[in-house]
């Protein structure tokens, strides 16, 4: 008798560009109750990232969750594994340290579709392809089916995924008109953007392409018509004017000037703000996988914000620049950079930032107490003073596409001010913590680099000559550096200037727990620095646990029992301490078990050596509450 042939796996489809919807073989999916359904919509929106916990709970319970919400949540995941064939896919819907992520194929999803075509279309573009250019965006405008989600918006988390879906349409839109007005398919362009430019009648790029398109349609009167409405509606809303890019069009229109046959698509490197960011690291090597995420996260502007975090020395600051120039063609207003700590790692306060970007981007600032308002300064600003200054920073933004790079945050009450409310900026946020308390924020994870990352990098700082003649020391010394960028770099660094250092002998240095940080110093570039700034951030529980958790043995994973043991508490308060670390980075969980008490976690070394010289001054401390 002949065996029975498997069965074909199942083909599944998913669809977030409208209703959410599932296929599996071309046959509808029941996608299950509503909770279950929200679950889904927020993990498909953020395909293969992983999603906070926390979120998801917002999304499913926006009120008040109840005592059971994570075992239900729980549930739903279990049951979206079955829906989702997980036998078949066992990693299709995981759990990591950061979260549930759902593992999704560009042809699993019409959202992944979309941005692939998306990026082709604008790679196609800024290659002097228009024409194939101008098809692909077509096509990724074509997988809409209405408002995203909008079956699952009674969610207030959900509603804000949709809204930035949306916001990356949006965008595309942008594109697409300005590719077909270079083209010269002007008619066919102002048709399309009536609709959309009403309803989003402060999107400054947008009414420039529908000003252009009735201009070259021979429309000149309802093209100078749309700069005025736009105008007025600023002046009443925000209390600004069009950027001078816009009023210069206007004024040209207005003129009867030579009729331009392509539309007015910024030059790169001819904005008024430039690139204000310092410059990119020579050697940078790895973050692939972080790159592409922030890539197709900020490159569709729009209003995005993502968040790098993760401990200090993590190569956070590097990742920000480097992204920061890569982008710089979808930023045509500028790519800023300003840090939210001075040197010591103390905070700065409000009014000091909204003064440096006012100098940098010739936006109002706060003036001092009792001073006129064209002094803007740091000091004696009223409260009054700083949160007008704050508003008028945001409502700056409003139709301008500039990058800010916030620079080592050390919370949520800074950035909340810094960041615009609408328009098509974009924001990224370097911090050791996760800034848990932002709302609809991308979170990137910024973990160590991975070995052979890590010996590339030390290789372009020494000589991969150098490196080529003991390779297993080489391997030791980033190992020893816990794979941290800024620890590999000072090591790089100290070896370059010691030529005469053997490999293995600096290896035996790094590797000695007792010395290892009095190695990691390069002139004035210390490790230990970096490292007292992340302690001086953590509470005095926090410091008092992590003190104690450096007890365990070096490089071991540990379990919550362990955990519990070392800091002398009971487990459902070890977990609040564990989790609390988690989030500024000084505990790590390397696996992605779904429960904590499955769960393994780990001290990164040269925290855990930071930590052990802290001991001493926590012995004495009081014990944890």
């Amino acid at each position: 008798m002949p065996l029975a042939q498997p069965a074909a796996p199942t083909r599944l489809c998913f669809a977030v560009l409208g209703p959410l919807a599932g296929e599996a073989d071309g046959r509808p999916l029941a996608l299950g109750p509503l909770k279950q359904r929200l679950v889904l919509a927020v993990l498909l929106s953020r395909a293969n990232t992983a999603v906070p916990v926390d979120l998801l709970t917002d999304a499913v319970w926006p009120e008040e969750p109840p005592r059971t919400a994570r075992k239900n949540l729980q549930v739903y995941i279990c049951t979206l594994r079955t829906l989702l064939g997980r036998e078949d896919r066992p990693d299709r819907l995981v759990h990591s340290a950061g979260g549930y992520l759902l593992r999704a194929a560009e042809p699993e999803l019409d959202l992944l579709r979309f941005r692939a075509l998306a990026r082709a279309g604008r790679a196609a573009a800024d290659g002097g392809a228009l024409a194939p250019a101008a098809r692909l965006l077509r096509q990724a405008l074509d997988l809409w089916q209405g408002p995203p989600l909008a079956d699952l918006r009674c969610s207030p988390a959900v509603e804000t995924e949709a809204e930035r879906l949306e916001a990356r349409c949006l965008g595309v839109h942008e594109d697409w008109a300005e590719t077909e007005l270079e083209l010269g398919n002007a008619a066919a362009v102002a048709e399309e953007l009536a609709e959309l430019a009403e309803r989003h009648p402060l999107r400054e790029r947008l009414q420039a392409a529908r000003m252009n398109a009735l201009h070259l349609s021979g429309r000149q009167a309802e093209a100078l018509a749309v700069y005025d409405t736009h105008r007025q509606l600023l002046a009443r809303e925000l209390g600004l004017e069009p950027s001078p890019a816009l009023t210069a069009r206007y004024r040209e229109l207005l003129a009867r000037g030579h009729a331009r046959t392509t539309a007015a698509r910024p030059e790169r490197g001819a904005s008024p703000t430039g690139a204000l960011l310092p410059a990119d690291t020579a050697d940078f090597t790895g973050r692939t996988d972080e790159l592409r995420d922030l890539i197709d996260e900020l490159g569709e502007g729009s209003g995005r914000v993502a968040v790098l975090s993760g401990p200090a020395g993590s190569g956070k600051t590097a990742l920000a620049v480097h992204a920061g120039h890569l982008l710089a063609d979808r930023f045509p207003d500028g790519r800023v950079l300003v840090r939210l700590r001075t040197e010591d790692g103390t905070a700065r306060p409000l009014p000091e930032v909204l003064a440096e970007l006012a100098a940098l981007t010739g936006r109002p600032g706060p003036a001092p107490s009792g001073a006129a308002p064209a002094g803007p300064g740091p000091t004696g600003s009223r409260p009054g003073d700083t949160a007008q200054a704050a508003a008028l920073w945001r409502a700056s933004l409003a139709g301008r596409r500039l990058l800010l790079v916030l620079d080592d945050a050390p919370g949520e009450a800074v950035v909340r001010e810094l960041l615009p409310g609408f328009g098509p900026s974009a924001v990224l946020v370097t911090s050791r913590s996760q800034l848990a308390g932002l709302a609809s924020v991308r979170r990137v994870a910024v973990p160590p680099l991975a070995p052979a990352e890590a010996l590339d990098l030390l290789g372009r700082i020494v000589g991969t000559g150098r490196i080529g003649t003991d390779r297993a020391a080489a391997a030791r010394i980033v190992a020893a550096c816990g794979l941290l960028p800024l620890a590999v770099r000072v090591a790089g660094t100290r070896l370059a200037v010691l030529r005469h250092l053997p490999l293995a002998e600096y290896a035996a240095r790094l590797e000695d727990p007792a010395g290892a940080l009095d190695e990691l110093v390069a002139g004035d570039v210390t490790v230990r620095s970096r490292l007292d700034a992340g302690w001086r951030d953590l509470t005095d529980q926090g410091r008092l646990g992590l003190a104690r958790l450096a007890a365990l043995p070096l490089a071991l994973l540990f379990t919550l029992p362990e955990a519990a043991a070392a800091l002398g508490r009971p487990e459902r308060l070890a977990l609040r301490t564990l989790e609390a670390l988690t989030d500024t980075g000084a505990v790590t969980s390397p696996t992605g078990e779904v429960t904590a008490h499955a769960a393994l976690y780990a001290l990164p070394r040269l925290t855990h050596l930071h930590a052990r010289e802290r001991a001493a001054d926590a012995a004495g401390a009081p014990a944890l509450g």
